[in-house]
């Protein structure tokens, strides 16, 4: 599963931007690489470069102010009560996925991380940036350490960053998501995260 946006409500890089005064630019600089009109790496070193300078601690401060998607814990209740295996894949930051898949009991992991000095951002990426073949490897990954088959794996993501990934799944759900990515997906839940349970068929769906 895919984190900004999906199973949380808004965009990380933009909450900390917000405290660097870029916001705007940042944005919608997010805005059209979710479109797909911009190369995602590209466009993440872009943003994170104007946070330069901000105290490392913001990032405890942001992840305070996250709010969870509508339907995300009972989602994730719900799989790990049937046996369920989940993963959060993000090109977001591990500084703030992190803490939230502990929180919902999720031991599968990858983001990208801020690199940080003498206390501060230094507005760079440390170690290779999770863009969209990183996700679809991701995928693999994990369901190769559990074995399962891809074309039982389930993907669930909002943005072009997410199209390999939900293409390298048996089913790629699209969750209130760019019209690019709502064309190319298996499934399209919107509202809440828990209604990928009855688009899965594992309830009714609710009316």
């Amino acid at each position: 599963m895919d984190v900004d946006s999906t199973l949380i409500t808004g965009e990380v890089i933009e909450m900390l931007a917000s405290r660097a005064g870029s916001e705007p630019e940042v944005a919608e600089i997010t805005e059209r690489a979710m479109r797909g009109e911009l190369d995602f790496a590209a466009s993440l070193h872009a943003r994170v470069a104007t946070l330069s300078g901000l105290p490392a601690t913001v990032v405890d401060d942001v992840l305070a102010e996250v709010e969870l998607s509508p339907g995300a814990e009972r989602l994730c209740d719900e799989l790990h009560a049937r046996g369920w295996t989940l993963g959060l894949v993000s090109g977001g930051f591990v500084e703030v996925v992190g803490p939230l898949a502990a929180r919902l009991g999720i031991g599968f992991v990858r983001a990208n991380a801020l690199e940080v000095a003498d206390g501060q951002l230094t507005g760079r990426v440390s170690g290779p940036v999770v863009d969209r073949s990183a996700k679809a490897a991701a995928l693999r990954e994990l369901a190769a350490q559990v074995g399962v088959p891809l074309d039982r794996a389930v993907a669930v993501g909002d943005g072009a960053n997410d199209l390999e990934m939900l293409a390298a799944a048996g089913t790629g759900i699209a969750f209130n998501a760019k019209p690019v990515v709502c064309a190319q997906a298996d499934l399209v839940v919107s509202g809440r995260l828990d209604g990928v349970l009855a688009a899965l068929g594992l309830e009714p769906a609710q009316d």
